[in-house]
Protein backbone atom coordinates (compact mmCIF):
# COMPACT_ATOMS: atom_id res chain seq x y z
CA UNK A 1 0.00 0.00 0.00
CA UNK A 2 1.31 3.29 -1.27
CA UNK A 3 2.27 5.90 1.58
CA UNK A 4 3.79 9.36 1.72
CA UNK A 5 7.35 8.93 3.49
CA UNK A 6 7.02 12.10 5.47
CA UNK A 7 10.79 12.19 7.01
CA UNK A 8 12.32 11.90 3.32
CA UNK A 9 12.82 14.34 0.68
CA UNK A 10 14.34 14.31 -2.75
CA UNK A 11 15.47 17.42 -4.50
CA UNK A 12 17.18 18.29 -7.64
CA UNK A 13 19.20 22.39 -7.56
CA UNK A 14 18.44 23.44 -11.23
CA UNK A 15 19.46 26.73 -13.21
CA UNK A 16 21.48 28.59 -15.60
CA UNK A 17 25.01 28.14 -15.39
CA UNK A 18 26.65 30.72 -12.74
CA UNK A 19 23.94 31.32 -10.89
CA UNK A 20 25.03 29.88 -7.65
CA UNK A 21 23.69 26.32 -7.63
CA UNK A 22 27.00 25.10 -6.25
CA UNK A 23 27.71 27.78 -3.83
CA UNK A 24 23.93 27.72 -2.08
CA UNK A 25 24.61 24.10 -1.81
CA UNK A 26 27.54 24.49 0.04
CA UNK A 27 25.80 26.66 2.49
CA UNK A 28 22.62 24.05 3.48
CA UNK A 29 25.59 21.66 3.94
CA UNK A 30 27.37 24.19 6.80
CA UNK A 31 23.90 25.20 7.75
CA UNK A 32 23.36 21.34 9.02
CA UNK A 33 26.50 20.71 9.86
CA UNK A 34 27.07 18.25 7.09
CA UNK A 35 30.49 19.78 6.49
CA UNK A 36 33.57 17.61 8.38
CA UNK A 37 35.68 20.44 9.81
CA UNK A 38 38.49 19.23 7.03
CA UNK A 39 36.21 20.57 3.99
CA UNK A 40 34.23 23.50 6.20
CA UNK A 41 36.51 26.45 4.51
CA UNK A 42 36.69 24.82 1.01
CA UNK A 43 34.45 26.95 -1.10
CA UNK A 44 32.25 24.58 -3.69
CA UNK A 45 32.69 21.76 -2.00
CA UNK A 46 30.68 19.59 -4.10
CA UNK A 47 32.88 20.49 -7.84
CA UNK A 48 35.14 17.55 -6.45
CA UNK A 49 36.74 17.18 -10.48
CA UNK A 50 39.82 19.32 -11.52
CA UNK A 51 38.47 20.24 -14.48
CA UNK A 52 35.04 21.78 -12.58
CA UNK A 53 37.57 23.58 -10.25
CA UNK A 54 39.44 25.11 -13.59
CA UNK A 55 36.51 26.06 -15.42
CA UNK A 56 33.93 26.87 -12.60
CA UNK A 57 31.66 25.22 -13.41
CA UNK A 58 29.48 21.72 -12.50
CA UNK A 59 29.96 19.11 -15.39
CA UNK A 60 28.54 15.66 -13.27
CA UNK A 61 25.66 15.49 -11.00
CA UNK A 62 26.39 14.58 -7.57
CA UNK A 63 23.94 13.43 -4.80
CA UNK A 64 24.35 14.44 -0.94
CA UNK A 65 22.15 14.67 1.76
CA UNK A 66 21.41 16.70 4.73
CA UNK A 67 19.42 16.66 8.22
CA UNK A 68 17.04 18.98 9.66
CA UNK A 69 14.29 18.88 11.88
CA UNK A 70 14.82 15.44 11.45
CA UNK A 71 14.21 15.03 7.96
CA UNK A 72 16.43 13.14 5.41
CA UNK A 73 16.92 15.70 2.39
CA UNK A 74 18.42 14.28 -0.67
CA UNK A 75 19.77 17.06 -2.64
CA UNK A 76 21.42 17.05 -6.36
CA UNK A 77 23.56 19.27 -7.63
CA UNK A 78 22.48 19.17 -11.61
CA UNK A 79 25.28 20.73 -14.06
CA UNK A 80 24.00 24.58 -15.32
CA UNK A 81 25.84 24.35 -19.16
CA UNK A 82 23.23 22.94 -21.78
CA UNK A 83 26.36 20.62 -23.55
CA UNK A 84 25.69 18.77 -19.68
CA UNK A 85 22.03 18.26 -20.18
CA UNK A 86 21.86 14.95 -20.13
CA UNK A 87 22.92 14.89 -16.28
CA UNK A 88 20.25 16.90 -15.69
CA UNK A 89 17.31 14.43 -17.66
CA UNK A 90 18.45 11.62 -15.47
CA UNK A 91 18.48 13.32 -12.07
CA UNK A 92 15.11 15.19 -12.78
CA UNK A 93 13.72 11.17 -12.54
CA UNK A 94 15.51 10.43 -9.06
CA UNK A 95 13.24 13.36 -7.32
CA UNK A 96 10.24 14.69 -6.60
CA UNK A 97 10.72 18.71 -6.59
CA UNK A 98 13.20 21.19 -8.20
CA UNK A 99 14.86 24.46 -6.32
CA UNK A 100 14.77 26.85 -9.01
CA UNK A 101 17.50 29.10 -8.89
CA UNK A 102 17.23 32.45 -10.68
CA UNK A 103 19.89 35.49 -10.49
CA UNK A 104 18.36 38.45 -9.43
CA UNK A 105 20.11 40.20 -11.70
CA UNK A 106 20.22 38.19 -15.18
CA UNK A 107 17.04 36.52 -14.66
CA UNK A 108 15.93 34.04 -16.98
CA UNK A 109 18.67 32.74 -18.98
CA UNK A 110 18.31 29.94 -22.00
CA UNK A 111 19.37 27.24 -19.49
CA UNK A 112 16.64 28.18 -17.28
CA UNK A 113 14.33 27.53 -20.06
CA UNK A 114 15.83 24.11 -20.80
CA UNK A 115 15.90 23.10 -17.16
CA UNK A 116 12.51 24.15 -16.32
CA UNK A 117 11.13 22.72 -19.09
CA UNK A 118 12.50 19.35 -18.38
CA UNK A 119 11.09 19.49 -14.64
CA UNK A 120 7.60 20.32 -15.81
CA UNK A 121 7.64 17.46 -18.41
CA UNK A 122 8.13 15.20 -15.32
CA UNK A 123 5.56 16.95 -13.60
CA UNK A 124 7.83 18.65 -10.59
CA UNK A 125 6.37 21.66 -8.79
CA UNK A 126 9.43 24.05 -8.44
CA UNK A 127 10.68 25.88 -5.61
CA UNK A 128 12.20 29.15 -6.66
CA UNK A 129 15.04 30.86 -4.78
CA UNK A 130 15.74 34.15 -6.43
CA UNK A 131 19.86 33.94 -5.54
CA UNK A 132 22.25 37.07 -5.38
CA UNK A 133 19.44 39.12 -3.96
CA UNK A 134 22.54 41.19 -1.88
CA UNK A 135 23.68 42.70 -5.33
CA UNK A 136 23.08 46.46 -5.55
CA UNK A 137 21.69 46.28 -8.79
CA UNK A 138 18.73 43.07 -8.13
CA UNK A 139 15.55 43.22 -9.61
CA UNK A 140 14.39 40.58 -7.77
CA UNK A 141 10.74 41.49 -8.78
CA UNK A 142 10.96 41.87 -12.53
CA UNK A 143 12.74 38.09 -12.21
CA UNK A 144 9.93 36.77 -10.38
CA UNK A 145 7.55 37.92 -13.23
CA UNK A 146 10.06 36.98 -15.58
CA UNK A 147 9.72 33.02 -14.20
CA UNK A 148 6.44 33.22 -13.66
CA UNK A 149 5.89 34.26 -17.57
CA UNK A 150 8.18 31.62 -18.24
CA UNK A 151 6.33 29.05 -16.56
CA UNK A 152 3.14 29.83 -18.47
CA UNK A 153 4.45 29.44 -21.79
CA UNK A 154 6.10 26.42 -21.40
CA UNK A 155 2.26 24.99 -20.41
CA UNK A 156 2.53 24.62 -15.83
CA UNK A 157 -0.18 23.90 -14.40
CA UNK A 158 -2.23 25.59 -11.49
CA UNK A 159 -0.03 23.91 -8.88
CA UNK A 160 2.90 24.14 -10.58
CA UNK A 161 2.18 28.20 -11.00
CA UNK A 162 1.66 28.51 -7.39
CA UNK A 163 5.16 28.31 -6.38
CA UNK A 164 6.88 29.49 -3.25
CA UNK A 165 10.11 31.97 -3.34
CA UNK A 166 12.82 32.66 -1.23
CA UNK A 167 15.27 35.40 -1.91
CA UNK A 168 18.77 34.29 -1.25
CA UNK A 169 22.42 35.24 -1.18
CA UNK A 170 24.03 31.31 -1.42
CA UNK A 171 27.40 33.84 -0.91
CA UNK A 172 26.83 35.26 2.34
CA UNK A 173 24.41 32.32 3.13
CA UNK A 174 21.42 33.91 3.72
CA UNK A 175 18.38 33.84 2.95
CA UNK A 176 14.59 35.51 3.61
CA UNK A 177 10.22 35.19 2.73
CA UNK A 178 10.61 38.44 1.61
CA UNK A 179 12.65 40.81 -0.77
CA UNK A 180 13.77 43.11 2.02
CA UNK A 181 13.08 40.87 4.76
CA UNK A 182 15.99 40.23 7.59
CA UNK A 183 18.23 37.77 6.69
CA UNK A 184 20.36 36.07 9.18
CA UNK A 185 20.85 32.84 7.75
CA UNK A 186 19.54 29.75 5.39
CA UNK A 187 16.79 28.29 7.83
CA UNK A 188 13.66 29.86 5.82
CA UNK A 189 14.87 28.20 2.88
CA UNK A 190 14.77 24.59 4.43
CA UNK A 191 11.71 25.72 6.22
CA UNK A 192 10.11 26.29 2.98
CA UNK A 193 11.72 22.89 1.58
CA UNK A 194 10.45 21.10 4.62
CA UNK A 195 6.62 23.08 3.75
CA UNK A 196 6.33 22.72 0.31
CA UNK A 197 8.16 19.52 -1.45
CA UNK A 198 6.50 16.65 -1.14
CA UNK A 199 7.45 13.61 0.41
CA UNK A 200 7.33 10.31 -1.90
CA UNK A 201 4.95 8.28 -2.02
CA UNK A 202 5.77 4.93 -2.20
CA UNK A 203 5.25 1.04 -1.09
CA UNK A 204 7.60 0.26 1.23
CA UNK A 205 6.50 -3.82 1.24
CA UNK A 206 6.02 -4.52 -2.42
CA UNK A 207 8.78 -6.27 -4.35
CA UNK A 208 12.28 -4.19 -4.95
CA UNK A 209 12.48 -2.24 -8.03
CA UNK A 210 15.09 0.28 -7.69
CA UNK A 211 16.59 2.39 -11.14
CA UNK A 212 20.33 3.09 -11.98
CA UNK A 213 20.24 7.01 -13.11
CA UNK A 214 24.52 7.62 -12.39
CA UNK A 215 27.75 5.32 -12.94
CA UNK A 216 30.45 5.91 -10.71
CA UNK A 217 34.01 4.63 -9.78
CA UNK A 218 35.83 3.79 -6.81
CA UNK A 219 39.34 2.06 -7.54
CA UNK A 220 38.69 -0.17 -4.25
CA UNK A 221 34.74 -1.01 -4.43
CA UNK A 222 34.82 -0.96 -8.28
CA UNK A 223 31.96 -0.13 -10.49
CA UNK A 224 28.97 2.36 -7.84
CA UNK A 225 25.84 2.36 -9.41
CA UNK A 226 23.61 5.51 -8.11
CA UNK A 227 19.91 5.43 -7.94
CA UNK A 228 16.01 5.42 -6.34
CA UNK A 229 14.23 2.89 -5.06
CA UNK A 230 11.03 3.29 -6.66
CA UNK A 231 9.55 0.65 -4.45
CA UNK A 232 9.98 -2.18 -2.15
CA UNK A 233 13.69 -2.55 0.34
CA UNK A 234 17.08 -2.78 -0.76
CA UNK A 235 19.21 -4.53 1.35
CA UNK A 236 23.08 -5.01 1.93
CA UNK A 237 24.00 -8.77 0.69
CA UNK A 238 20.37 -9.64 -1.32
CA UNK A 239 20.60 -11.25 -3.88
CA UNK A 240 18.70 -9.22 -6.61
CA UNK A 241 18.44 -9.46 -10.54
CA UNK A 242 19.30 -6.63 -12.83
CA UNK A 243 17.20 -6.32 -16.05
CA UNK A 244 19.17 -4.41 -19.15
CA UNK A 245 17.74 -3.47 -22.20
CA UNK A 246 17.37 -6.62 -23.58
CA UNK A 247 15.12 -7.55 -21.01
CA UNK A 248 16.85 -10.67 -19.77
CA UNK A 249 17.20 -10.55 -16.18
CA UNK A 250 20.67 -11.12 -14.72
CA UNK A 251 21.41 -12.47 -11.11
CA UNK A 252 23.80 -10.75 -8.86
CA UNK A 253 24.79 -10.17 -5.01
CA UNK A 254 24.43 -6.54 -3.31
CA UNK A 255 27.86 -6.36 -1.69
CA UNK A 256 28.16 -2.91 -0.93
CA UNK A 257 25.32 -0.48 -0.09
CA UNK A 258 25.89 3.38 0.71
CA UNK A 259 23.59 6.54 1.38
CA UNK A 260 25.01 10.20 1.47
CA UNK A 261 25.29 12.30 4.15
CA UNK A 262 27.14 15.61 3.62
CA UNK A 263 30.35 15.16 1.44
CA UNK A 264 30.80 11.57 2.64
CA UNK A 265 29.87 7.77 1.63
CA UNK A 266 27.93 6.09 4.81
CA UNK A 267 27.96 2.42 4.22
CA UNK A 268 24.27 1.45 5.40
CA UNK A 269 22.34 -1.82 6.41
CA UNK A 270 19.05 -1.25 4.40
CA UNK A 271 17.51 1.41 1.56
CA UNK A 272 13.76 2.03 1.44
CA UNK A 273 11.63 3.48 -0.94
CA UNK A 274 12.06 6.89 -2.15
CA UNK A 275 15.69 6.87 -0.76
CA UNK A 276 18.58 7.79 -2.95
CA UNK A 277 21.53 5.12 -2.44
CA UNK A 278 24.61 3.54 -4.28
CA UNK A 279 25.25 0.21 -4.84
CA UNK A 280 28.75 -1.84 -5.42
CA UNK A 281 28.74 -5.45 -6.96
CA UNK A 282 28.04 -5.24 -10.21
CA UNK A 283 29.92 -4.53 -13.36
CA UNK A 284 27.74 -4.90 -15.87
CA UNK A 285 25.01 -2.89 -15.19
CA UNK A 286 24.49 -0.01 -17.63
CA UNK A 287 21.85 3.56 -16.83
CA UNK A 288 18.43 3.02 -17.05
CA UNK A 289 18.75 -0.81 -15.99
CA UNK A 290 16.25 -2.13 -13.26
CA UNK A 291 17.35 -3.94 -10.21
CA UNK A 292 14.40 -6.09 -8.92
CA UNK A 293 13.55 -9.05 -6.68
CA UNK A 294 13.99 -12.10 -8.40
CA UNK A 295 10.99 -13.27 -7.68
CA UNK A 296 9.22 -10.56 -9.28
CA UNK A 297 11.49 -9.10 -11.83
CA UNK A 298 9.13 -6.00 -13.53
CA UNK A 299 11.42 -3.61 -15.06
CA UNK A 300 10.80 -0.13 -14.93
CA UNK A 301 10.73 2.48 -18.18
CA UNK A 302 13.95 2.95 -19.41
CA UNK A 303 15.79 6.56 -19.20
CA UNK A 304 15.32 8.47 -22.42
CA UNK A 305 17.61 11.59 -23.19
CA UNK A 306 17.37 14.36 -25.91
CA UNK A 307 19.67 13.21 -28.77
CA UNK A 308 23.14 14.77 -29.82
CA UNK A 309 24.01 17.56 -31.83
CA UNK A 310 26.90 17.74 -32.56
CA UNK A 311 29.75 14.69 -34.17
CA UNK A 312 33.43 14.38 -34.12
CA UNK A 313 35.68 11.55 -34.96
CA UNK A 314 38.64 10.29 -33.06
CA UNK A 315 41.07 8.81 -34.58
CA UNK A 316 44.58 6.85 -33.51
CA UNK A 317 47.53 9.80 -33.93
CA UNK A 318 49.95 8.83 -37.16
CA UNK A 319 51.79 11.57 -37.23
CA UNK A 320 55.72 11.58 -36.78
CA UNK A 321 55.49 12.83 -33.18
CA UNK A 322 53.25 9.78 -32.43
CA UNK A 323 53.95 7.46 -29.36
CA UNK A 324 56.41 9.98 -27.36
CA UNK A 325 54.26 11.09 -24.92
CA UNK A 326 51.13 9.04 -24.73
CA UNK A 327 50.81 5.79 -22.64
CA UNK A 328 47.31 4.53 -24.35
CA UNK A 329 48.14 5.14 -27.83
CA UNK A 330 46.51 2.00 -29.84
CA UNK A 331 42.65 2.03 -31.87
CA UNK A 332 41.48 -0.53 -28.59
CA UNK A 333 42.59 1.37 -26.03
CA UNK A 334 41.31 4.72 -27.42
CA UNK A 335 37.74 2.54 -28.44
CA UNK A 336 37.31 0.94 -24.83
CA UNK A 337 38.10 4.46 -23.34
CA UNK A 338 35.10 5.90 -25.66
CA UNK A 339 32.81 3.21 -24.91
CA UNK A 340 33.81 3.33 -21.24
CA UNK A 341 32.37 7.00 -21.36
CA UNK A 342 29.34 6.20 -23.29
CA UNK A 343 27.77 3.48 -20.98
CA UNK A 344 28.29 6.65 -17.83
CA UNK A 345 26.87 9.63 -20.20
CA UNK A 346 24.05 8.39 -21.80
CA UNK A 347 24.19 11.93 -23.84
CA UNK A 348 27.41 10.74 -25.32
CA UNK A 349 27.00 8.03 -28.51
CA UNK A 350 29.95 6.15 -29.75
CA UNK A 351 29.76 4.92 -33.35
CA UNK A 352 31.87 2.61 -35.96
CA UNK A 353 33.59 4.12 -38.95
CA UNK A 354 35.02 2.77 -42.54
CA UNK A 355 37.68 2.44 -40.41
CA UNK A 356 38.54 -0.01 -36.96
CA UNK A 357 40.90 3.40 -36.39
CA UNK A 358 38.42 5.68 -36.19
CA UNK A 359 35.50 6.22 -33.92
CA UNK A 360 32.56 8.47 -34.51
CA UNK A 361 31.58 10.31 -30.90
CA UNK A 362 28.10 12.38 -30.88
CA UNK A 363 27.45 14.73 -28.25
CA UNK A 364 25.82 17.48 -27.05
CA UNK A 365 27.75 20.40 -27.97
CA UNK A 366 31.58 21.56 -28.10
CA UNK A 367 32.24 21.73 -24.54
CA UNK A 368 30.70 18.43 -23.95
CA UNK A 369 33.29 17.25 -26.57
CA UNK A 370 36.31 19.47 -25.41
CA UNK A 371 35.54 17.82 -21.72
CA UNK A 372 35.95 14.41 -22.58
CA UNK A 373 39.69 15.19 -24.71
CA UNK A 374 40.63 17.24 -21.80
CA UNK A 375 39.63 13.85 -19.30
CA UNK A 376 41.57 11.74 -22.05
CA UNK A 377 44.41 13.54 -22.92
CA UNK A 378 45.22 13.72 -18.81
CA UNK A 379 44.32 10.18 -18.53
CA UNK A 380 47.51 9.61 -20.54
CA UNK A 381 45.61 8.99 -23.95
CA UNK A 382 47.24 10.08 -27.34
CA UNK A 383 44.66 10.42 -30.80
CA UNK A 384 43.33 12.88 -33.22
CA UNK A 385 40.03 14.59 -33.20
CA UNK A 386 38.37 16.50 -36.73
CA UNK A 387 36.40 19.45 -36.81
CA UNK A 388 32.77 19.19 -35.30
CA UNK A 389 30.19 19.05 -37.62
CA UNK A 390 25.73 19.11 -36.91
CA UNK A 391 23.79 16.10 -37.09
CA UNK A 392 20.94 16.89 -39.05
CA UNK A 393 17.00 15.37 -39.04
CA UNK A 394 14.73 14.80 -41.76
CA UNK A 395 10.93 16.54 -40.74
CA UNK A 396 8.32 16.55 -42.62
CA UNK A 397 10.81 15.74 -45.43
CA UNK A 398 12.95 18.54 -44.87
CA UNK A 399 16.18 18.47 -44.02
CA UNK A 400 16.40 20.51 -40.56
CA UNK A 401 19.22 21.19 -38.17
CA UNK A 402 20.06 22.00 -34.29
CA UNK A 403 19.42 25.70 -33.65
CA UNK A 404 20.28 27.44 -30.31
CA UNK A 405 19.32 30.49 -28.33
CA UNK A 406 21.82 32.95 -27.80
CA UNK A 407 21.72 35.09 -25.07
CA UNK A 408 24.52 37.94 -25.50
CA UNK A 409 25.63 40.33 -22.80
CA UNK A 410 27.73 43.29 -24.09
CA UNK A 411 28.92 46.80 -24.34
CA UNK A 412 26.96 49.22 -25.59
CA UNK A 413 29.69 50.43 -27.59
CA UNK A 414 30.43 46.45 -29.29
CA UNK A 415 26.35 46.01 -29.83
CA UNK A 416 27.12 46.69 -33.64
CA UNK A 417 30.15 43.93 -34.37
CA UNK A 418 28.26 41.40 -32.63
CA UNK A 419 25.22 41.56 -34.57
CA UNK A 420 27.17 41.89 -37.94
CA UNK A 421 28.88 38.52 -36.93
CA UNK A 422 26.22 36.65 -35.95
CA UNK A 423 24.14 38.09 -39.27
CA UNK A 424 26.50 36.46 -41.19
CA UNK A 425 26.14 33.64 -39.25
CA UNK A 426 22.82 33.40 -40.00
CA UNK A 427 21.24 34.51 -36.79
CA UNK A 428 17.91 35.80 -36.23
CA UNK A 429 17.44 38.55 -33.30
CA UNK A 430 14.47 38.11 -31.17
CA UNK A 431 15.30 41.25 -28.84
CA UNK A 432 17.44 43.99 -28.10
CA UNK A 433 17.15 45.41 -24.44
CA UNK A 434 19.18 48.00 -22.42
CA UNK A 435 20.65 47.60 -18.86
CA UNK A 436 22.64 50.60 -17.84
CA UNK A 437 25.61 50.83 -20.34
CA UNK A 438 25.43 46.95 -21.26
CA UNK A 439 22.89 45.90 -23.95
CA UNK A 440 21.41 42.08 -23.65
CA UNK A 441 20.89 40.85 -27.55
CA UNK A 442 18.91 37.44 -28.09
CA UNK A 443 19.17 35.15 -30.93
CA UNK A 444 17.91 32.18 -32.34
CA UNK A 445 21.46 30.91 -34.35
CA UNK A 446 22.18 27.83 -36.15
CA UNK A 447 24.40 25.36 -33.60
CA UNK A 448 27.20 25.33 -36.77
CA UNK A 449 27.72 28.99 -36.98
CA UNK A 450 28.83 29.30 -33.13
CA UNK A 451 31.62 26.94 -33.83
CA UNK A 452 34.86 28.80 -32.90
CA UNK A 453 32.64 31.73 -32.30
CA UNK A 454 33.40 32.28 -28.72
CA UNK A 455 36.84 33.54 -29.06
CA UNK A 456 35.73 36.26 -32.07
CA UNK A 457 33.12 37.36 -29.43
CA UNK A 458 35.12 37.57 -26.35
CA UNK A 459 37.59 40.17 -29.29
CA UNK A 460 34.95 42.02 -30.35
CA UNK A 461 33.80 42.54 -27.04
CA UNK A 462 37.52 43.26 -25.52
CA UNK A 463 36.64 40.86 -23.10
CA UNK A 464 33.54 42.34 -21.32
CA UNK A 465 30.81 40.07 -23.56
CA UNK A 466 29.04 37.35 -21.53
CA UNK A 467 27.36 34.79 -24.41
CA UNK A 468 24.99 32.38 -22.83
CA UNK A 469 23.79 29.32 -25.47
CA UNK A 470 21.29 26.64 -25.23
CA UNK A 471 19.75 24.14 -27.80
CA UNK A 472 16.31 25.23 -28.78
CA UNK A 473 15.39 22.66 -31.56
CA UNK A 474 15.55 21.73 -35.11
CA UNK A 475 14.58 24.10 -37.91
CA UNK A 476 15.18 23.88 -41.57
CA UNK A 477 18.51 24.05 -43.06
CA UNK A 478 19.80 27.84 -43.50
CA UNK A 479 22.10 27.59 -46.60
CA UNK A 480 25.98 27.37 -46.20
CA UNK A 481 27.70 29.57 -44.17
CA UNK A 482 30.75 32.05 -44.96
CA UNK A 483 33.82 29.45 -43.92
CA UNK A 484 37.09 30.52 -42.20
CA UNK A 485 38.15 33.77 -43.28
CA UNK A 486 41.82 32.91 -42.60
CA UNK A 487 44.28 30.49 -43.65
CA UNK A 488 46.75 28.09 -42.05
CA UNK A 489 50.43 28.62 -41.70
CA UNK A 490 52.23 24.90 -42.40
CA UNK A 491 55.52 23.86 -41.92
CA UNK A 492 57.41 21.85 -45.16
CA UNK A 493 60.10 20.49 -43.51
CA UNK A 494 60.87 18.68 -39.96
CA UNK A 495 62.55 19.59 -37.24
CA UNK A 496 62.62 22.21 -34.03
CA UNK A 497 61.66 25.81 -34.61
CA UNK A 498 64.08 28.26 -35.01
CA UNK A 499 63.47 31.83 -33.81
CA UNK A 500 64.90 33.08 -37.19
CA UNK A 501 62.51 31.74 -39.13
CA UNK A 502 59.21 32.49 -36.97
CA UNK A 503 60.34 35.92 -36.73
CA UNK A 504 60.42 36.50 -40.39
CA UNK A 505 56.77 35.34 -41.02
CA UNK A 506 55.33 36.76 -38.04
CA UNK A 507 54.64 39.81 -39.22
CA UNK A 508 52.06 37.74 -41.82
CA UNK A 509 50.99 35.34 -39.44
CA UNK A 510 49.78 34.88 -35.56
CA UNK A 511 51.72 32.07 -34.48
CA UNK A 512 51.19 29.03 -32.47
CA UNK A 513 54.58 27.96 -31.12
CA UNK A 514 57.43 29.56 -30.08
CA UNK A 515 61.08 28.83 -30.70
CA UNK A 516 62.60 25.31 -30.37
CA UNK A 517 59.35 23.56 -30.69
CA UNK A 518 59.41 19.84 -32.35
CA UNK A 519 57.43 20.35 -35.98
CA UNK A 520 57.21 18.13 -38.94
CA UNK A 521 55.94 18.84 -42.31
CA UNK A 522 52.40 19.15 -42.61
CA UNK A 523 51.76 20.51 -38.92
CA UNK A 524 50.09 24.05 -38.54
CA UNK A 525 52.66 26.14 -36.72
CA UNK A 526 50.19 29.75 -37.18
CA UNK A 527 46.91 31.43 -38.84
CA UNK A 528 47.76 33.32 -42.40
CA UNK A 529 46.22 36.56 -41.93
CA UNK A 530 44.56 36.04 -45.40
CA UNK A 531 42.82 33.53 -46.87
CA UNK A 532 44.63 30.74 -48.39
CA UNK A 533 47.39 28.59 -46.67
CA UNK A 534 51.30 29.31 -46.74
CA UNK A 535 53.77 26.80 -46.52
CA UNK A 536 56.65 28.10 -44.64
CA UNK A 537 60.06 26.71 -43.26
CA UNK A 538 60.10 27.42 -39.97
CA UNK A 539 62.97 24.89 -38.56
CA UNK A 540 65.23 27.25 -40.44
CA UNK A 541 68.24 28.91 -39.08
CA UNK A 542 70.64 31.74 -40.26
CA UNK A 543 73.42 31.19 -42.50
CA UNK A 544 76.64 32.08 -40.75
CA UNK A 545 79.62 33.64 -43.01
CA UNK A 546 83.07 34.45 -42.68
CA UNK A 547 82.57 38.42 -43.17
CA UNK A 548 81.85 40.16 -40.49
CA UNK A 549 79.17 42.87 -40.61
CA UNK A 550 79.73 46.41 -40.17
CA UNK A 551 76.71 47.03 -38.24
CA UNK A 552 75.27 44.77 -35.75
CA UNK A 553 72.83 41.86 -36.18
CA UNK A 554 68.99 42.31 -36.61
CA UNK A 555 67.32 42.03 -32.77
CA UNK A 556 65.00 39.13 -33.49
CA UNK A 557 61.80 39.75 -30.95
CA UNK A 558 58.63 37.78 -30.83
CA UNK A 559 55.91 37.98 -30.17
CA UNK A 560 54.33 35.85 -27.68
CA UNK A 561 52.60 32.50 -29.37
CA UNK A 562 48.79 32.05 -29.06
CA UNK A 563 48.31 29.23 -26.42
CA UNK A 564 45.88 26.61 -27.70
CA UNK A 565 43.38 24.82 -26.34
CA UNK A 566 41.13 22.30 -26.94
CA UNK A 567 37.49 23.76 -27.48
CA UNK A 568 39.25 27.01 -29.60
CA UNK A 569 41.13 25.01 -31.62
CA UNK A 570 38.31 22.39 -32.60
CA UNK A 571 36.08 25.51 -33.55
CA UNK A 572 39.37 26.62 -35.90
CA UNK A 573 40.13 23.87 -37.68
CA UNK A 574 38.88 23.09 -41.15
CA UNK A 575 37.43 20.01 -42.96
CA UNK A 576 41.38 18.62 -43.77
CA UNK A 577 42.96 19.69 -40.59
CA UNK A 578 42.92 17.67 -37.44
CA UNK A 579 43.91 18.25 -33.37
CA UNK A 580 46.41 16.09 -32.71
CA UNK A 581 46.21 15.88 -28.55
CA UNK A 582 48.95 13.75 -26.30
CA UNK A 583 49.03 14.20 -22.39
CA UNK A 584 51.71 17.15 -23.18
CA UNK A 585 51.02 19.10 -26.65
CA UNK A 586 47.67 20.14 -28.61
CA UNK A 587 49.01 20.33 -32.39
CA UNK A 588 47.47 21.31 -35.49
CA UNK A 589 47.73 19.50 -38.28
CA UNK A 590 46.76 18.43 -41.98
CA UNK A 591 45.12 15.66 -42.59
CA UNK A 592 47.07 14.85 -45.23
CA UNK A 593 50.65 15.92 -44.67
CA UNK A 594 52.70 15.83 -47.38
CA UNK A 595 52.76 18.96 -49.38
CA UNK A 596 52.56 17.11 -52.68
CA UNK A 597 49.32 14.94 -51.61
CA UNK A 598 47.22 18.01 -50.61
CA UNK A 599 47.87 20.09 -54.01
CA UNK A 600 46.43 17.06 -55.15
Amino acid sequence: MQAPRKEVRNLAIIAHVDHGKTTLLDGLLRQTGALPPKVAAVERVMDSDAQERERGITIHAKNTAIRFEGVHIHLVDTPGHADFGGEVERVLGMVDAVLLLVDAVEGVMPQTRFVLRKALEHGLRPILVVNKIDRPEQRAAEVLDEVFDLLVELGADDTQLDFPVVYASAKQGTASREIGGPRKDLRPLLETLLEYAPAPVVDLEAPLQFQAMTLAYDEFLGRLVIGRVARGRLRRGATVVRIGADGEPQSFRVTKLFGALGVDRVEIEEAAAGDLCMIAGVDSIEIGDTVCDASAPEPLPRVTVDPPTVRVRFSVNNSPLAGREGRFVTSRQIGERLRREALGNVSIRIEPTESPEIFEVAARGEMQIGVLVEEMRREGYEFSVSRPEIITREVVGRRCEPVEDVVAEVPEACQGAVLEKLSQRRARIVSMERRGVTSILQFVVPSRGLFGYRSEFLSDTRGEGILHRTVRGYEPWTGDLPTRSVGAIVATEGGDTTAYALWKIQERADLFVGPGVPCYEGMIVGANRRAGDMNVHVSRAKKLTNIRAAGKDENVVLTPPRLVAVEWALGWIAEDELLEVTPKSLRLRKRALSGSQRKR
